[in-house]
């Protein structure tokens, strides 16, 4: 798509005034940088209500909090982000998707109706987020994407097993690795292709699909019709839009998108899933999310009465073991309560929980919200920082008053 097309999609362009409607400001260690937060307007692309556009080419844009303010995320409030600025219109007739790899047996092609009759659907409910989001709070500033909180959504999403495309294709006793590439691509020769893998063991997962339907609906354009990757519990950087070939290949991708980018530092956050075949020396490739929690419903400075009840809303997650507890403060930290957890839509789900509370007297308040994973993992107070602003999983902070 060229710059103009692009441009003919997008609509609005209202300024959305800080920090109301955009993320509550409690959440930042710092500020977010000023560009950023000049440049967050409200604009809507074809088919999307309006959203924060953080970047126009390639388009990025988040999630205003209060698109959160349900398990699910409605397909015209979902997150886009895109590495590449050229994003093809692609036509679900023409559409084929290659598989094959040196470590198939039986390379072969499918069409979209052939990828739905041909292999059993599977739906499962999932949070795609970005490995940045949270990136603008980072202290200090680091490059990238100056994500709010919004860069995420929990949707059903409908398609087939991975492992399924794969066994027709027949793995070789070799496969190491298994590689996605998409139609979309840079504007220059130059620019790396978007090219991901996933560790044979991932790819395998039951929960791994390549889906061609998102809540009940044909994905949209922006979220990679019309088949995308998805990756529950792993970072949405794996979740490859717009697919075109699965390769399997018995050493690892070396292509810039895995050997340099979406990296953290070796041993910085112990509890998450190691991707060995691409582990360098000081650095290891991110893979699953931390656990996370946000409030939904109350925003930074907002007036409540005293003696009058207050339900605080929120939404926990974590990279696929489940939320065991929530739990609230309404004095900064020196009490906690737990918060009542909400349906159970499947461990890589959103989950949402409800506190109650009344407040007694007036001045200033400090609501935090904390989950802990069925794995025993809490959100941390201080930001684990590093250079590329990844896993921003720090305990959240509104300052209320009470009246």
């Amino acid at each position: 798509m060229d710059r103009r097309t692009f441009l003919k999609g997008l609509v609005g362009g209202v300024v959305v005034t800080w920090p109301g409607l955009l993320v509550p400001r409690s959440l930042r260690a710092g500020e977010l940088p000023i560009g950023a937060v000049e440049s967050a307007v409200r604009t809507a692309l074809s088919g999307k209500k309006p959203l924060i556009k953080r970047t126009y080419r390639p388009p990025n844009f988040e999630t205003p909090v209060r698109g959160f303010s349900g398990v699910i995320t409605p397909n015209d409030q979902f997150f886009v982000r895109w590495h590449l600025a050229h994003i093809p219109q692609v036509a679900a007739e023409t559409w084929r998707l290659g598989v094959g790899g040196d470590s198939v047996e039986h390379p072969f092609e499918l069409t979209l109706d052939q990828l739905k009759r041909d292999f059993e659907p599977v739906e499962l409910f999932a949070v795609c987020q970005c490995a940045g989001n949270r990136r603008g709070f980072s202290e200090p500033h680091v490059p990238g994407v100056q994500w709010g909180a919004g860069a995420m959504g929990n949707a059903r999403w409908k398609g087939a097993r991975l492992k399924d495309v794969l066994a027709r294709a027949g793995l070789k006793s070799d496969a190491l690795e298994i590689v996605f590439d998409g139609a979309d691509y840079g504007a220059i020769d130059e620019t790396p292709d978007f090219v991901k893998s996933l560790p044979l063991w991932k790819a395998l997962d039951e929960n791994t699909l390549v889906a061609y339907e998102m809540n009940g609906e044909a994905l949209p354009h922006w979220n990679g019709f019309p088949v995308r990757l998805v990756v529950p519990g792993w970072s949405g950087t794996y979740w490859v839009k717009q697919l075109t070939s699965i390769s399997a290949m018995p050493k690892p991708e070396t292509g810039f998108w895995m050997s340099r980018a979406y990296r953290i530092p070796k041993d910085k956050f112990p509890h998450i899933e190691r991707f060995l075949s691409q582990e360098g020396e000081d650095n290891t490739p991110i893979t699953d999310m931390v656990v996370n929690s946000l409030m939904t419903n109350i925003e930074e400075g907002q007036r409540l009465h005293a003696g009058k009840p207050v339900t605080v809303k929120g939404l926990a997650w974590d990279g696929g073991h489940g939320i065991r507890t929530v739990e609230v403060s309404v004095n900064g930290g020196r009490t906690w309560r737990d918060a009542q957890l909400e349906q159970d839509y499947g461990r890589f789900s959103f989950r949402a929980w409800h506190h109650t509370f009344t407040p007694r007297r007036g001045g200033k308040h400090v609501l935090m919200a904390r989950a802990t994973s069925r794995q025993g993992s809490t959100q941390v107070y201080e930001l684990i920082f590093n250079p590329a602003g990844y896993h921003n999983n720090v305990v959240q902070r509104i300052n209320v008053v009470v009246a």
